[in-house]
């Protein structure tokens, strides 16, 4: 939750569910202690506001929090990522699957661009570790790479498994390489919108030996609400060949390794 926002102390429970409404609809995942502090009500008190409103269709109730289920902007769904920037996706992932070696451990975030990196790889003699049901479904047919997905919560929109059961098998796993997206790239760091997905992402970055990013170029100068790691966990970055300058000039000062496509 964004450290800035206001907080709305001793409510009567009608307007503290009006406020919770407010705050689902501009984000996807909101933190079930985090809103205990925004409101200073109990666990019960907030326990009871999340039931309303999921009864309501408002929300669902998930491990450490909830998601929204409100109609909204839908520029994060899966089905209307995998169209944006296609091209640029598509190149980007085949410079991707460039990397793999047979015989490697890879672990594979979600994403439409990820998707790209596996179609590269269905004909490899690897072994693939991810979260994505997109991603997992490339190698329907593959004889040569074997699959093994976390398992966790099923996050609807983007087809990813998260959650406590993802992050428990990520932490078991020891990876030569990880090949993951972001929604934002900046001298800070690498940073994500949504809460939920966070931990699963820095699990991934600690399992792998090396990490590459691939994102196309509307991903730079981006911060997205939460931080999810510095530029010096990041090994290389694959992005498209119109990327500015001056990011350009910021990956090299962190010393992560740009490759252009």
């Amino acid at each position: 939750m964004n450290h800035q926002m206001t907080y709305y102390p001793f409510m009567r429970q009608a307007q503290r569910i009006l406020k919770v409404q407010g705050l689902f609809a501009k984000q996807e995942f909101v933190n079930f202690e985090e809103l205990c502090e925004l409101f200073a009500a109990s666990k019960s008190s907030i326990r009871r506001d999340l039931m309303e409103l999921e009864r309501k269709g408002v929300l669902r109730r998930v491990h450490g929090g909830a998601i929204s289920l409100q109609t909204r902007d839908e520029a994060m769904d899966y089905s209307n990522l995998a169209i944006s920037s296609h091209d640029e996706k598509a190149r980007i992932g085949v410079k991707a699957a460039s990397l793999v070696q047979p015989g490697q451990t890879i672990i594979l975030g979600g994403g439409s661009t990820i998707v790209e990196v596996a179609k590269g790889l269905n004909d490899k003699s690897v072994q693939i570790v991810t979260n994505s049901i997109p991603v997992a479904q490339v190698f329907w047919n593959s004889k040569q790479a074997e699959i093994t997905l976390t398992g966790g919560y099923l996050y609807p929109r983007l087809g990813v498994q998260l959650g406590p059961i993802c992050e428990k098998m990520l932490h078991s796993v020891s990876a030569d390489l990880l090949i993951m997206g972001i929604r934002g790239i900046s001298a800070a760091g690498i940073s994500d919108s949504n809460s939920l997905i966070v931990e699963s992402l820095r699990a991934m970055i600690r399992a792998a030996a090396k990490v590459v990013i691939v994102a196309d170029r509307s991903k730079f100068g981006r911060d997205a609400m939460i931080h999810v790691a510095p530029l010096s966990d990041i090994d290389q970055i694959i992005t498209d060949k119109d990327l500015p300058a001056e990011f350009q000039a910021m990956l090299r000062e962190h010393n992560v390794d740009c490759t252009l496509v």
